[in-house]
């Protein structure tokens, strides 16, 4: 899909950068042959003047007055044509090159999303089917269905970053906030990915009763994304580490990680909607490149700021700031 991206791009830029040549060439022979025109005419009208008229010189000072001002509007006119076709030529690549990446992006969420949806739903068909049909132990049956309810909460998950990421989107999410104690959101949104995740280590430093003024479901999204992100880039042997406090009169919520990182060319694009490095195709971690969109949308919604740092000597920061 990159590739592909990459060769409608090459030919879009070699067929842009023909005619925008062409236009300028056009417009600096016309130039050129405007000016020549307007010499020519000055010599012709001065050929035709007589020398013994009293008035010779003053007609040759008209005529050369009028040449220069003919040749200043072709100029004139000619850099204004030159500057609108540059700006212009400079917005429609630009929104080109904007809308086939994000056509590609469009395409790769929609490959992901349907991986991610099919998952969840193949396996909760599959230990419904064995529960059904054969006869279980206990032990067996809970475990059975306990891993069915965290397939299901998965899934609705996925729904509810969907659903939330067009609402914010379109400016049709209704926000219900109130104070509520983030301390408390925070741990219990820790607590669940414990149980969802036993085998992996979650290292907290939560200040207690720290509130803020939000909107419950979308920072409980904010902060299940920023873990669930941490928990996907990093080794299943390295721990999660999620910090809460407060320091100068601002609440930080940090998630930090031990992974691969951020390459540096993807920095500035991690938190743009249906971005992911890589392509679907080599990919091999879950996602569908919603979640840290929805968490930049949420803390501007929250009137914050969300940043990623390097995490040294290695993995990755993520730092959401709430202004109190």
């Amino acid at each position: 899909m990159k590739s592909f991206f990459h060769k409608k791009l090459a030919l879009i830029t070699t067929v842009y950068w023909f005619l925008l040549l062409y236009m300028i060439a056009a417009l600096l022979f016309w130039f050129i042959k405007l000016n020549h025109h307007a010499s020519d005419t000055a010599e012709m009208q001065i050929a035709l003047l007589q020398t013994s008229d009293s008035l010779y010189k003053e007609k040759i000072s008209t005529i050369e007055a009028t040449k220069k001002r003919k040749i200043a509007q072709y100029l004139g006119e000619g850099t204004t044509f030159l500057a609108v076709i540059l700006i212009g030529a400079v917005f429609v690549y630009r929104a080109t090159r904007k809308q086939i990446r994000l056509s590609v992006q469009q395409q790769n969420f929609m490959m992901a999303v349907t991986h991610e949806l099919k998952t969840p739903i193949a396996i909760t068909h599959l230990n419904l089917e064995t529960l059904q049909k054969r006869k279980l132990d206990e032990e067996k049956q809970q475990k059975l269905i306990s891993n069915t309810i965290q397939e299901a909460n998965r899934l609705n998950s996925l729904c509810n970053n969907i659903l939330v990421a067009a609402q914010l989107d379109g400016g049709a999410y209704y926000s219900n906030t109130y104070e509520l104690n983030l301390s408390d959101l925070t741990e219990t949104c820790i607590e669940d990915f414990a149980i969802r995740y036993p085998q992996r280590k979650l290292e907290a430093d939560i200040q207690q009763q720290l509130f803020i003024n939000g909107e419950a479901l979308l920072l409980q999204m904010l902060v299940n994304n920023l873990i669930e992100n941490a928990l996907k880039y990093s080794p299943k042997e390295m721990p999660v580490t999620i910090r809460l406090y407060t320091s100068n009169k601002q609440t930080f919520l940090d998630v930090l990680d031990k992974g691969c990182g951020v390459k540096p060319q993807d920095r500035k694009k991690i938190f743009d909607k249906f971005y992911r490095s890589g392509s679907e195709s080599t990919r091999t971690t879950k996602g569908t490149g919603l979640g840290l969109y929805l968490c930049k949308k949420i803390m501007k919604s929250h009137n914050g700021n969300i940043t990623m740092t390097n995490n040294h000597p290695q993995g990755s920061i993520f730092t959401a700031v709430f202004n109190m």
